[in-house]
């Protein structure tokens, strides 16, 4: 299983890049795995503030819909707008071209709060 050791996850299975105040956010590889193929992507929270935990958007494989839960307190300032022609990004780059949201964090500092690679692989079996 693919799990950069430079980002953050959480329980929920999103994972998050941070880039200064800025970060990146998206499902990991193993909760792509667990949907299936991706068919849409609903988020329409851009330009919102949306705290740490509360659900930020859906994703739609051919079989369930899915909550997307944000890692940290935020608001929303861009949608990966490729996912809209393209959803199934997500399955074949999840952490790269697959990214999801970028949120303008509220405290920094909560990121220390996620977890690591190492205890993301415990978590889920890895």
């Amino acid at each position: 299983m693919n799990l950069p050791k430079e980002l953050k996850y959480t329980k929920e299975h999103e994972w998050i890049r941070v880039e200064g105040d800025q970060a990146y956010v998206g499902i990991t590889d193993f909760a792509q795995r667990e949907l299936g193929d991706i068919v849409y992507i609903d988020i329409n929270t851009v330009g919102k503030e949306i705290p740490s935990g509360d659900v930020f958007g859906t994703v739609e494989a051919v079989k369930t819909v899915s909550d997307l839960f944000l890692p940290v307190a935020g608001k929303i300032t861009e949608f990966n707008k490729s996912l809209d022609s393209q959803p199934e990004l997500v399955n074949s780059d999840p952490y790269g071209k697959g990214w999801m949201v970028k949120v303008s964090l509220s405290n920094t500092s909560e990121v220390n709060s996620l977890l690591s690679a190492d205890q993301y692989a415990k978590l889920v079996g890895a």
